[in-house]
């Protein structure tokens, strides 16, 4: 699963996450021990790429350089990416406990964020001390963290009208804004169209610049998968989906997760591009993500 479908998926999240907090029954245990087995093997790949580039960079040749980067950067992307679907459910999942009175799948997400914010800083050191790290690429790099950052937030607040969650946001107050101004567009006429404008300018948002193929896709499938375990298949059916077929694939396979994520995506954007039309007076905030 590539990185920028871990994005989009962030988005699925935050869409259909006010329907799981409130949902009453208990979370699937083995999805959150999936999530949290996948994440911690994810990261623990992350911090073996990210050190031993970094501990040969010094002294390495320029060629040697060049032929390191092209995953480097992947890793990089990754990390600097997922850090929307890391932020969102752990939202969601707060939100969860919190809606009903438990105290099982925050300590999990939480631990999950604290470990992918410790990846950010690495790669952040390594993109402001790392020498000779290509000055174009670094930019680069730092502008696809400024985007997630503001992504992340935007759907952080769509979950505002849920549950207080924004300490998940990167910026709190930004996410506070975010949510105002998703409320004020959902008052609108034609306000049902907001959404599905927000997920079409995401997908814009994302889809050039990555690398063709992201490093740990296998762990990014099974993450995905626990996630999508946690939903109930009746969320997705208005998007097309055999809802035995959908079950049957994410509670027995992780294998066709990728497929499974993928077909998702195309209904979903298929069943949002009649309505892909900007509502009249939609907040300049909201168009700008397109960019």
């Amino acid at each position: 699963m590539h990185a920028r479908e871990m994005v989009e998926l962030a988005a699925i999240v935050s869409a259909h996450g006010p329907v799981l907090i409130r949902r009453t029954g208990q979370l699937s245990p083995a999805a959150m021990e999936e999530y949290w087995t996948a994440s911690k093997c994810r990261l623990d790949r992350w911090s073996r790429s990210l050190k031993s580039f970094a501990s040969e960079l010094p002294s390495a040749p320029d060629w040697w350089r060049q032929a390191q980067w092209p995953a480097v950067r992947g890793v990089i992307e990754e990390i600097l990416t997922g850090e929307a679907l890391a932020r969102v459910w752990a939202a969601v999942l707060c939100a969860y406990d919190r809606q009903h009175g438990t105290a099982e799948a925050e300590p999990i997400a939480r631990s999950v964020l604290i470990g992918h914010l410790e990846a950010r800083h690495r790669v952040l050191t390594l993109l402001v001390r790392g020498p000779g790290i290509n000055s174009e690429a670094a930019v680069k790099l730092n502008v696809l963290r400024r985007r997630t950052e503001r992504w992340t937030d935007l759907l952080v607040g769509y979950l505002l009208g849920t549950a207080d969650v924004s300490e998940m946001a990167i910026n709190p107050e930004r996410a506070r804004d975010f949510a105002e101004d998703l409320r004020y567009q959902s008052d609108l006429p034609g306000g049902r169209h907001a959404w599905p404008l927000v997920l079409a300018s995401l997908r814009a948002a994302f889809k050039q610049g990555l690398a063709p193929v992201s490093p740990n896709a296998d762990l990014n499938n099974r993450i995905a998968t626990s996630i999508l375990a946690c939903f109930q298949a009746e969320l997705f059916d208005s998007f097309g989906l055999f809802r035995s077929l959908w079950l049957d694939r994410l509670m027995h396979t992780t294998d066709d997760a990728e497929g499974l994520i993928e077909q998702y995506l195309h209904a979903e954007s298929s069943a949002e591009r009649p309505a892909a039309t900007t509502p009249p007076s939609a907040p300049h905030r909201l168009r700008r993500f397109g960019a």
